[in-house]
């Protein structure tokens, strides 16, 4: 067919002869006046489609949707086969009320005395504070969630949130904080706390629905044409567990890209080193949760956003199977690759936010058939045979295509303390068409959020979007119908390679990003960037997760040596969260976390307990 490609059915492809090709995107990196002129110039017609035309020809994506020939039929989203239960867990019923789901979820966590963390010295070891410590100190009245709230609220203010260099929230509003908290307070002093989360503060990423909060996606706009009235689904579950509602967290704008830059709200810095990115798009949520400020966020993860900031950040960060949580009231409703999922200082802490928001909706079930959600049993993961008999995937030559060897190695470091500590097999595997992959995904994300916004821009906002979001958009727009049809052609191709992998493995093991948390350079605090070598670098092994559905968890495992989180991603079977909790759990504790980031604040800490003790 001369210049046509035709690809074999990929139950056809001989895995064994698939050459691995080193990540290599072709395009500018900008900043700054230079930035801002080649946006207009790609925005201008005829000229900037010749420039997109050129960029997309120069990175294999005109030959891969216009020039080869695809067997397979198209995948709108994904769609999974039948799955075997998972081993060694403990299962809930979707219908179950939060509240219910929590008390299994307790009762699945390791014993654990939260007194001790109150006797020991703060400053002998750096911890964070644990869901459970909260609990433990309003049931002992130690501190009451009217406390913590004004020591999160003068912090905040403190910080000046809508301005440089710390802005973590979007919106914010004291009074609504106050009044939640003295709700919770009175249901401590009646001795009748809601749950384990009642007076546990969250964080709400601003694209997810929070009553009485606008939801901006991190637009100076979007605000004023789509109001708010009723909590999304996920906020009502963690509203009727009795969290208190921190406040709407910032975020990269519109969730198109993936380092937290937001020049219209100010960019949110990491806590580890504040010069540097928090890594998006959900940077706000990852930032709060890193600094100590609340035990827990909401992120949204279309491509990595909540797995990518939680690396960066050295928290935990959660995405569960597609279809798993309940997407209504949320700006990301209508996609095929996200989902609502927890960033926590803690694997228990997330296994405890995600107990209290699964819930599939009514078609979902319908139409995705998902199994019955398992808790993993975390007390027994210290030799259990459940974490024993895994068997872990790695792509070797994947999985050392990194920045930098310190990130390949300590994730190696872990994988072979799993073997030794816990008898876990490595086995050695392929994966197929990684850059098909990273070009289906580009337009599996982009057509349902360009189809969203476009009726805004063609009233005229798209003037008022940033820079990298207009380039984002630039490139969206370039892609035609046959485009996405081709790209979800090549997305069943994927999943077939991937149900084959998981016919011989439990999980998929890579590092979370392939590199550490970058510079912010000064001269995109105002307009942003473009800088696609760094997007392919924390992009690299989260892409599967999404536009196959998977669920996957990034959980730390250690640092460079300028200090930097380096995080673990485990990818597990459709449905399978308890299996990549559990095994989270485990690696948690072959690697602790041990550094305290630059900024934190220690909420409850024991010396500002006692003083308030003394005084009563």
């Amino acid at each position: 067919m001369g210049k046509y490609k035709v690809m074999k059915p990929a139950k056809e492809v001989d895995v064994s002869t698939v050459k691995y090709k080193e990540g290599d995107i072709k395009a500018p990196h900008l900043t700054g006046f230079v930035f801002k002129l080649f946006v207009n110039i790609l925005e201008t017609p005829f000229i900037g489609s010749s420039i997109v035309d050129s960029l997309k020809k120069k990175n294999g994506m005109t030959k891969m949707f216009r020039n080869t020939v695809i067997p397979e039929e198209p995948m709108y989203r994904p769609d999974f086969p039948p799955q075997k239960p998972e081993h060694d867990v403990v299962m809930v019923g979707e219908d179950e009320s939060p509240v219910d789901r929590l008390e299994i979820a307790l009762k699945c966590l390791p014993e654990y005395d939260p007194s001790l963390s109150f006797e020991t010295d703060p400053s002998s070891s750096f911890r964070y504070w644990k869901i459970r410590d909260y609990a433990f100190a309003y049931r002992s009245k130690l501190t009451a969630p009217s406390v913590v709230a004004e020591q999160i609220i003068s912090i905040i203010e403190e910080f000046k949130y809508d301005k440089s260099p710390t802005p973590l929230l979007i919106t914010f509003d004291p009074s609504e904080v106050r009044k939640q908290a003295e709700a919770s307070t009175q249901r401590f002093e009646e001795g009748k706390p809601i749950s384990i989360l009642d007076g546990i503060f969250v964080t709400i990423k601003d694209d997810i629905d929070c009553f009485p909060h606008t939801t901006k996606g991190g637009t100076t706009w979007l605000h004023e044409t789509r109001s708010v009235e009723n909590d999304s689904v996920v906020v009502s579950r963690l509203r009727s567990c009795g969290a208190i509602l921190i406040g709407k967290a910032n975020m990269h704008e519109i969730g198109m890209g993936t380092t937290g830059n937001n020049s219209s709200y100010g960019t949110t810095r990491n806590p580890h080193a504040p010069e540097r990115y928090t890594g998006g798009s959900s940077s706000g949520s990852a930032a709060i949760v890193a600094s100590g400020i609340c035990s827990a966020a909401l992120g949204t993860d279309g491509g990595g956003s909540v797995r990518i900031p939680a690396s960066l950040c050295g928290i935990t960060g959660l995405k569960t199977t597609y279809g798993r949580t309940d997407m209504a009231g949320s700006l990301c409703e209508g996609g095929t690759v996200e989902i609502i999922g927890p960033l926590t200082s803690s694997v228990e802490d997330s296994l405890l936010v995600y107990a209290a928001i699964l819930g599939s909706s009514s078609a979902d079930r319908l139409d995705l058939k998902p199994t019955p959600p398992c808790f993993p049993k975390l007390m027994s993961h210290n030799g259990g045979n459940a974490i024993g008999s895994l068997r872990l995937g790695k792509y070797t030559t994947w999985f050392n295509d990194v920045n930098s060897s310190e990130i390949s190695d300590k994730c190696e470091d872990i994988l072979k303390l799993l073997s030794n500590n816990h008898g876990c097999e490595v086995v050695e595997i392929v994966v197929p068409e990684l850059e098909e992959m990273r070009a289906a995904h580009v337009v599996s994300i982009g057509a349902p959020a360009l189809r969203s916004l476009t009726p805004y821009c063609e009233a005229g906002k798209n003037s008022k979007l940033s820079y990298d979001t207009r380039t984002s958009f630039a490139i969206f727009r370039s892609f035609s119908a046959a485009d996405y049809i081709s790209a979800q052609c090549i997305r069943r191709r994927l999943m077939e390679y991937h149900m084959d992998i998981f016919k011989n493995v439990d999980v998929i093991v890579t590092p979370t990003t392939g590199m550490t948390a970058p510079v912010i350079p000064l001269d995109a605090l105002k307009n942003g960037e473009t800088n696609f070598q760094v997007t392919a670098y924390l992009m690299r092994f989260v892409l599967a997760a999404n536009l196959l559905g998977f669920p996957a968890i990034s959980v730390p495992v250690g640092y460079d040596k300028e200090g930097l989180p380096i995080g673990l991603q485990i990818m597990g079977r459709p449905w399978a969260e308890a299996t990549v909790l559990g095994l989270a759990a485990a690696v948690e504790e072959l690697a602790p976390v041990t550094k305290k980031p630059v900024v934190f604040h220690d909420i409850l800490n024991t010396n500002r307990v006692h003083a308030d003790l003394s005084e009563k």
